[in-house]
């Protein structure tokens, strides 16, 4: 089978997170038509997770490779570039804040991110309500798209940008996601100014994280006055079934923290015990290290599909960035499986190397604070 080009083919991205629409934004932007399918049943059936801070050597390269760097630059929260580090007292052990001007990793809403990108795709891009099922077909030919309705589609190249558990990466590896050891819990608050007042002068305009070699916490403000805060510990997968607890069970979930957090003072316990609404279940994962695969001209994968990785500062700004240079490739290279080529060639080295500087590094999140150290390294998404 002759390759096709690039502007002949049937390109098909499966998942419309920051990576996928930012992928098919690019290649709009070259003339080179995509379709997108996405599980939710639309673009807002669910929330779209917490605050991102997208990075000037990445993600924000990526936004502008699709013409969108201003209008981020417009919606992004640069007050949030604000740092503390907390001990388990509360009281400040060092403390970030921006200059004027300064725009190396400002903030964004995830959904604010994801209205921007839908918003500056063709009508009709995507296509909501389409969970795949299964990818199959020869690696010298088209592709089959089976989704979960039994619909299936014919492709010539089928791009994974579908996250941690993607039905493409089958394709061309066998590797599952792995629980690293420690899981966060998150809660959320609301009208932080009014009703958390305290709170919020503890955490300040951006983030705040604190640990105690065995427990963490991370704090990080979102738009509209709402605050995410992510309780962190070396658990068992299942610690809330094994402790005879239900998900569900909010007092019953926060009386056990309070019990494991006991040490701390009680103006952090506020992080523990003030939030609105039930505590959400989110261990972390992680790909093996590396992750690589044989070249296949249909099939590649991007962000979370090709490296997922504990969350300590890479998560999307890789993914955008993926996507990006993927999409420029498809736009400069004269056969699909030239680009994907090109693409795997440069992406697959970074992540690799990306990936091993952090493994393990979920268990940083905990560790006391190094007296020597200066930044923040933990827990930047």
């Amino acid at each position: 089978m002759n390759a096709p080009t690039p502007s002949s083919a049937r390109i098909s991205i499966i998942g419309a997170g920051p990576g996928g629409l930012t992928c098919a934004r690019v290649l709009q932007r070259h003339g080179i038509a995509v379709t997108v399918y996405d599980r939710d049943p639309d673009a807002h059936s669910r929330n779209q997770g917490g605050s991102l801070d997208l990075h000037d050597d990445d993600g924000q390269l990526a936004l502008r490779e699709a013409g969108l760097l201003e209008e981020f630059f417009a919606l992004a929260r640069f007050e949030g570039q604000e740092m503390r580090r907390l001990d388990r007292a509360g009281n400040v052990l060092d403390h970030h804040v921006p200059d004027e001007g300064e725009t190396a990793a400002p903030e964004i809403d995830r959904g604010q991110l994801r209205d921007l990108l839908l918003r500056s795709l063709t009508e009709g891009t995507v296509q909501w309500g389409r969970p795949l099922d299964s990818v199959s077909g020869p690696d010298n030919g088209s592709r089959t798209l089976t989704f979960a309705d039994g619909a299936t589609v014919e492709t010539d190249l089928v791009i994974g940008a579908d996250g941690a558990f993607s039905r493409v990466r089958p394709a061309v590896s066998p590797a599952t996601p792995a629980y690293t050891g420690v899981g966060f819990l998150e809660a959320w608050f609301d009208a932080m100014e009014t009703a958390h007042p305290e709170v919020s002068e503890l955490v300040g305009k951006g983030s705040a994280h604190a640990a105690d070699g065995k427990r963490g916490l991370f704090a990080q403000r979102n738009s509209g006055g709402h605050m995410r805060v992510y309780l962190m510990q070396c658990v068992p997968a299942d610690w809330i079934a094994a402790h005879g607890l239900r998900p569900e069970d909010t007092e019953a979930i926060r009386a056990h923290l309070l019990r494991e957090y006991a040490d701390w003072s009680p103006r952090m316990l506020r992080l523990i015990t003030d939030n609105d609404g039930p505590y959400v279940d989110r261990p972390l994962l992680a790909l093996p290290v590396p992750h690589t695969w044989e070249h296949s001209p249909g099939v590649t994968l991007l962000g979370d599909a090709a490296h997922l990785m504990p969350p300590l500062g890479v998560g999307v700004n890789l993914a955008m960035l993926d996507a990006s240079e993927l999409a420029l490739a498809l736009a400069h290279s004269a056969t699909v499986d030239d680009a994907v080529r090109r693409y795997e060639s440069a992406m697959l080295p970074r992540s690799a190397a990306i990936a091993r500087s952090l493994e393990g590094g979920a268990q940083s999140l905990l560790d006391l604070p190094d007296p020597d150290e200066q930044g923040f390294g933990p827990a930047r998404r």
